[in-house]
């Protein structure tokens, strides 16, 4: 386990109060902290009901790539969202700016899922001295990789009790590339050769990539498969007859990202040892249309975790809903930014389990 390293509340920089539809008003205050391992410091924004007293309090972990504390995806703000709706039924909601990212210093790009994971760790000792927060009941909600992110965390700190997944990571690193990248492609508009093809190279790479994460020779590893491979498929290619080549592998942007820190623990991360050390009730929601966190996902919060074992997690797949926990029609990504937020049936589902688990 690593060691914790007491985080402290640097500035308070504003307080203000908005209105809400809800039961009452939401008070909201800026923060710094820091993140529990390094020199990070984290910007974040802490929602409150007004009324004085102790409530529980969730802490939201983003999922993959620099995102705002609001959740700024597709034209919508997720996390706000869910802040501006758990609040004002008498929740404690914070939400962070990731490395990079407004008031949080670093550099995404030089960080690995189980950074993310302190700095989540960092939030928990942050709320730990916040007077209106119930210290039995600290939680922590992930969307999508969040949901790694949470697993790890959660199984460093007994301060952690209880876990929310919104379309959360609980497959290995290898399948989950191996199945996103495959449900990608048979949504694309590829022509059926080209899937064939995507799919194989894909596989080979993240296969390749897997091996190698902890070596110093992964990037040439990677290229030297690549090119044994486009000299099979340009053989290949001459078989079927067809004039002009438009399937493209992007070779080097790929190995870059692959021979990253981010890759690099992503591809070998495996749920099962950071799961089973976690036996606190979790609630995992997936969309059925879900094409980058597969809804294979629900079956893995409890066949890996303790707490799945022990009969504590709650598993609820939605019908006809995406990766950003929209209703959806055709469900690929072009369409995200016009469905606009999650909707209110989704964050009653949580509110419920809220309800009769955690309140």
């Amino acid at each position: 386990m690593i060691n914790t390293v007491k985080s402290m509340l640097l500035v308070a920089l504003s307080i203000c109060f908005i209105g809400h539809t809800g039961a009452q008003e939401i008070k909201e205050k800026e923060a710094i902290f820091k993140s529990r391992v390094d020199s990070i410091m984290i910007g974040a924004t802490i929602s409150s009901p007004v009324k004085a007293g102790k409530y529980p309090a969730i802490i939201i972990a983003s999922g993959t790539g620099p995102q705002d504390r609001d959740g700024t995806m597709a034209g919508t703000k997720m996390f706000a969202r869910i802040a501006n709706y758990l609040t004002p039924k008498g929740y404690v909601v914070l939400r962070m700016d990731d490395r990079g990212v407004g008031k949080t210093t670093g550099e995404y790009r030089y960080a690995t899922t189980a950074d993310f994971a302190q700095d989540v760790l960092g939030a928990v000792e942050f709320l730990k001295k916040e007077p209106n927060v119930d210290l039995q009941k600290i939680g922590l909600l992930g969307h999508s990789e969040g949901g790694a992110v949470i697993s790890i965390a959660a199984s460093q700190s007994t301060d952690v009790k209880f876990l929310i997944s919104l379309a959360g990571l609980a497959s290995n690193g290898l399948e989950s590339l191996f199945v996103q990248n495959e449900n990608l492609v048979r949504s694309s508009p590829l022509p059926e050769v080209d899937r064939k093809r995507s799919n194989e190279i894909n596989r080979l790479m993240f296969a390749t990539a897997f091996q190698y994460a902890k070596s110093d020779s992964m990037e040439n590893k990677l290229n030297a498969v690549y090119n044994y491979w486009k000299q099979k498929d340009d053989i290949y290619f001459k078989t079927l007859g067809i004039e002009h080549d438009h399937f493209r592998f992007p070779i080097w942007s790929y190995v870059q990202q692959a021979i990253g820190p981010w890759y690099r623990y992503f591809v070998t991360y495996d749920p099962q040892i950071f799961l089973s050390k976690v036996d606190i009730p979790i609630l995992a929601i997936n969309g059925s249309k879900d094409l980058f966190v597969d809804p294979v996902n629900l079956a893995y919060w409890k066949q890996y975790s303790r707490a799945g074992k022990q009969g504590k997690v709650t598993t609820i797949l939605l019908p006809n809903v995406n990766h950003l926990m929209q209703a959806c029609q055709t469900c690929l990504p072009a369409e995200y930014a016009k469905l606009g937020e999650m909707p209110d049936s989704t964050l009653e589902e949580i509110v419920k389990w809220l309800t009769e688990t955690v309140k």
